[in-house]
């Protein structure tokens, strides 16, 4: 290994924002893959573009090996209009003088695999890049990176506008190329799957971490315990203090003075919070049994057809995932549901008591002449949390909105601000179904992270479309696909059989996974109780038989999931009582029985789920 980059005691800072790095000393080698994790507004642009020398700091050094080439995917970029994606990709329209024509450029073929990668197959070399939408756009200028030999590859959320599909492609091919990689990105299963050392910014400082996201994240939480473990003995030693300087005489000067500036220098020194969003599990109203039933609808959009005759059913606590390539209809079909939009043909039926939530991509409705405590009210003044109520300050305070922040006008909050906010306001409405459309767009990693800790405990509907493969794995029960066909197809292989079917070269095939696919008459049904309406399985079982079925899967699914806990709580008391050997005796009896109860109740959701179709 050798060393390309040095950071020699840098700072940076901007105006308003105040410093965002102090006396920041790193390294980086020819061979090292980074990813930069920290809270919006932390400073990891910053970050990258001192790293690239895009920006000088205000004070200490950044030293590049000499003749470095540096390839640098900024978060907002300009292309020129009347440049064709030839231009882009294969010319200089838009990269640094760094990159000259000493250098190989791919061919049109190594282009066109690149593109067809990052799902553009579509895009021919002789494209205006002018008409093209902003996410095209980046991804054009993703592949003009990824065709060049470059020495340090520095890339700022290089996954948005990318779908499942693009997301794995570009995860597979960063892992297969040479050269040092730095990367700032959301994607946590990104994270793991490309990079072998990671970056927090917090604190205007960079800790540095051997291993991925994963990794990161459990030396974290040691570090909080240690922490936790230090202020527990501090909070000790206080009470303590405080106990002697309550007994004896009440003068204080009475009592030896080093012991009194022990007891003030305890209460003075306490540790900051870490600034963190904590949410916390919001009122949510009733929701009665009908959610939503769609029987032979037809969606259409720009004349693509996009949904053709679907029959489906959404039930109350449904945790439902839709993936598909861009343009394959899951905003439409959001919006459907949301309420946006009509169908083109057939039926839509909303339950009487459904109160949806819809958090699109777009942030325009947000009301940018507002301040942020304004923007709340707006939606609701008083909000039940958990079993106390909270006014609109609380509330913004407990979604990451400081006092300092409160009355920032929406229109100047970071792009990481505003989609929390969008959050915020969606929520104190109280909804009882959630509709999310990339809902992991523009959030830090502990943003993310509290957002699933909420939806964890959310007992409401929930529909998400996301490219995030570890929000849809950790959120949802079930998965469908759109495929461009007209179809929502059940995947239960999950992501990989998306990939699988999807045909994303080098995906793995699931276990078990065959062809399952919603016909055109027809809607996906399967776990989480989403089903078809009225087709029958094989001739024998009628529409409402299919969703008793239906409903009997969920519940052994649910009672499997708990037998599973229950034996993994059982191995943990047998591991704390082995040296007990009656109580060992009495915990393997209960273990036995329990395995026996999940072995007759897998066997049972076997044979029933033969007889039920997996579309």
């Amino acid at each position: 290994m050798a060393n390309i980059v040095n950071l020699d005691r840098v700072s940076k800072g901007y105006g308003a924002a105040g410093q965002l790095l102090a006396d920041v000393s790193l390294g980086l080698d020819d061979s090292d893959r980074v990813g930069v994790v920290g809270l919006n507004g932390a400073g990891k642009s910053t970050l990258l573009r001192l790293l690239t020398r895009t920006e000088e700091p205000d004070s200490g050094r950044v030293t590049h090996r000499r003749d470095l080439r540096v390839a640098w995917l900024p978060q907002n970029l300009v292309l020129d209009p009347g440049a064709r994606v030839r231009d882009v990709v294969l010319g200089t329209a838009w990269l640094d003088e760094g990159f000259g024509a000493e250098h190989e450029w791919a061919g049109d073929a190594g282009v066109r695999a690149i593109l067809d990668g990052l799902g553009m197959p579509y895009l021919g070399l002789d494209q205006p890049v002018g008409p093209m939408s902003g996410g095209e756009r980046r991804r054009v200028a993703l592949a003009a990176l990824l065709v060049r030999t470059a020495d340090l590859l520095v890339l700022d959320e290089p996954t948005n506008h990318l779908d499942v599909a693009g997301v794995d492609w570009l995860a597979r091919h960063l892992v297969g190329k040479r050269g040092a990689l730095v990367v700032v990105t959301h994607d946590r299963w990104f994270l793991d799957a490309v990079c072998t050392s990671t970056w927090e910014v917090a604190d205007r400082t960079v800790r540095g971490y051997e291993g991925g996201f994963a990794a990161w994240t459990l030396a974290r939480a040691e570090r909080e315990r240690v922490a936790a473990a230090t202020e527990a003995r501090r909070q000790n030693l206080l009470r303590k203090e405080i106990a002697w300087l309550r007994r004896g005489p009440p003068a204080r000067t009475s009592k030896p003075r080093f012991r009194i500036e022990a007891a003030n220098a305890l209460i003075a020194d306490v540790p900051p919070p870490r600034d963190s969003v904590s949410l916390q599990r919001l009122a949510t109203a009733r929701l009665g049994r009908q959610v939503y039933d769609l029987t032979d609808v037809t969606l259409t959009a720009g004349g693509k057809l996009l949904l053709d005759r679907l029959t489906w059913q959404v039930g109350p606590g449904d945790r439902i995932a839709v993936v598909g390539a861009n343009g394959a209809g899951k905003t439409t079909l959001l919006r459907l549901l949301a309420g946006v939009r009509e169908p083109d043909g057939g039926q839509l039926r909303t339950g009487s008591t459904v109160r949806p939530a819809y958090l699109s991509q777009e942030l325009a409705e947000l009301p940018g002449t507002l301040r942020v405590l304004e923007a709340v009210e707006e939606v609701a003044r008083r909000v039940v949390l958990g079993d106390r109520e909270v006014n609109a300050s609380q509330l913004a305070e407990i979604f990451g909105f400081d006092d300092r922040r409160l009355w920032t006008p929406v229109a100047d909050l970071s792009g990481g601000e505003r989609r929390r906010l969008q959050l915020l306001r969606l929520l104190a409405a109280e909804p009882n179904v959630l509709l999310f459309d990339e809902p992991t767009n523009d959030l830090d990693t502990d943003t993310l992270a509290a957002l699933e800790d909420l939806l964890d405990s959310w007992p409401g509907t929930l529909i998400v479309a996301s490219h995030d493969r570890y929000l849809v794995e950790r959120v949802t029960d079930v998965v469908y696909g759109m495929f461009g066909d007209g179809r929502l197809v059940h995947l239960p292989g999950g992501i990989d059989e998306y990939l699988a079917r999807a045909g994303a070269p080098g995906a793995p095939t699931p276990a078990g996974a065959r062809d399952n696919g919603a016909g055109p008459a027809a809607g996906g049904g399967g776990p989480g109780g989403a089903g078809g309406g009225a087709e029958r399985a094989d001739g024998t079982l009628s529409g409402g038989e299919l969703r008793a079925a239906r409903k009997e899967l969920t519940r052994l699914e649910r009672q499997i999931g708990k037998l599973e806990q229950r034996e993994a709580a059982l191995h943990d008391q047998l591991a704390e009582h082995a040296t007990d050997y009656g109580r060992v005796a009495e915990l393997d009896g209960q273990l036995r029985a329990v395995r026996a109860e999940r072995e007759q109740t897998e066997e049972a959701w076997l044979t029933l789920a033969e007889q039920v179709p997996e579309h």
